[in-house]
């Protein structure tokens, strides 16, 4: 039976796959932070008490920024796979934690290299680089475009890039770069411009919310769905030879882009108004049906400068050549699709539902591995009804 270790396995990423390293027959061993609240809810569904034989996925407590701690464990798992995936990963809170940003995110990936190295175990290692790295190139970028950084996180990360490359030269290790554009999901963290979309639009339907702020609403990125984007983790890693690749979709837009397909989907056509800072979308029409208490001219979005980072990424476009080629891999869910799913699911949230287009387009694409079903409000029901 292979094993599996995985960093930051209690995120979108880290819960998609341990599902598909479990379906695939592996032991997956996941590291998670100590806290004083359970931290756990994306893996309830196919966590299984440990004393229970046969159970095949295990949590160990252990933080990236204790090496040593890190290397009791590769050495105690030995670990045929390592997928990390750990980070602080919010590029605007990267501007206010600078320093932690750096110790997490990019210190964070040395111990664990180290740790390979000291422990002596043959393994492989998948290092989770981020599309953030190409900053200020121009699109669209593909591996040998070059990097321009604009945060610390994209600093962070492309230090962990180079660290990984440099232990692949120096120490032979097999270890691989994910290059890997925005990928989403309903198990996207609320705080991420994708989710928090999503979710205040259904809040709003609801009648729970009246209005939603952003920053840079023209920012262009390419967002595919993040189920597929650890199938092509495990791509990389069962490759003969180690090397770094780039995964996204091949598409881009906007953010404006993403409310207005997000508004029409539950039947709200909104119109801009004001320029800058002052923008607004306002309500145009609106399916009478909505349970909220919406009235035509209504403002919905407006734009607060606190979520501008101080140095923006305006335009990310991954050219997948080399992962279609090599790897074999192919995105199925494109943009106007992913925001059918993400909205289903938030409504089903809210406690609506849902036009259920997203979950249709789900039940048609193979992914049998993982239950999408899995957010908080179906948790809450089947605990409670």
């Amino acid at each position: 039976m292979k094993k599996a270790l995985i960093t930051g396995i209690t995120g979108q990423d880290g819960s998609y796959l341990a599902e598909l390293l479990l379906s695939k027959g592996y032991q997956v061993d996941g590291i998670i932070r100590r806290a004083s609240t359970f931290n756990t809810q994306r893996l309830d569904h196919v966590y299984v008490d440990p004393h229970i034989p046969k159970a095949r996925l295990r949590l160990h407590y252990g933080d990236l920024s204790d090496p040593g701690l890190m290397t009791e464990i590769m050495y105690n798992i030995k670990p045929d796979e390592v997928y990390h995936l750990g980070a602080q990963s919010h590029v605007r809170i990267s501007f206010d934690m600078p320093e932690y940003t750096s110790d997490i995110t990019g210190l964070g990936t040395t111990r664990l290299l180290e740790a390979i190295r000291r422990s002596g175990i043959k393994t492989r290692f998948y290092q989770a680089s981020s599309s953030e790295m190409f900053g200020g190139a121009p699109p669209p970028q593909n591996e040998a475009s070059p990097f321009r950084p604009r945060s610390p996180y994209a600093i962070a990360k492309l230090y962990s890039y180079w660290m990984t490359v440099n232990y692949r030269e120096a120490y032979k290790l097999h270890a691989s770069n994910g290059i890997l554009f925005n990928h989403e999901s309903p198990r996207r963290g609320e705080v991420f411009v994708t989710r928090k979309i999503t979710r205040a639009i259904a809040n709003i339907v609801a009648g729970k919310e009246h209005k939603l702020y952003l920053g840079n609403i023209d920012a262009k990125r390419d967002w595919g769905f993040a189920p597929e984007y650890v199938q092509a983790m495990w791509l990389i890693l069962q490759q003969d030879k180690p090397d770094d690749y780039v995964v996204g979709t091949g598409t881009t837009q906007s953010v404006r882009d993403y409310l207005e397909h997000a508004f029409n989907y539950v039947g709200i056509e909104i119109e801009w108004k004001g320029k800058g800072t002052h923008e607004q979308a306002r309500v145009r029409s609106y399916n009478s049906a909505h349970p909220g208490k919406l009235k035509t001219g209504q403002v919905l979005v407006e734009i607060d400068p606190k979520y501008y980072r101080p140095t923006e990424v305006d335009h990310l476009h991954a050219d997948i050549s080399k992962a279609k080629k090599k790897l074999g891999w192919h995105p199925q869910v494109l943009f106007a699709d992913l925001v059918k799913v993400m909205m289903d699911y938030d409504m089903l949230n809210a406690g609506l539902q849902p036009p259920g287009e997203g979950i249709k387009i789900l039940g048609k694409k193979d992914f049998g591995w993982t239950n999408h079903a899995t957010t908080r409000h179906e948790q809450v029901k089947e605990r409670h009804g």
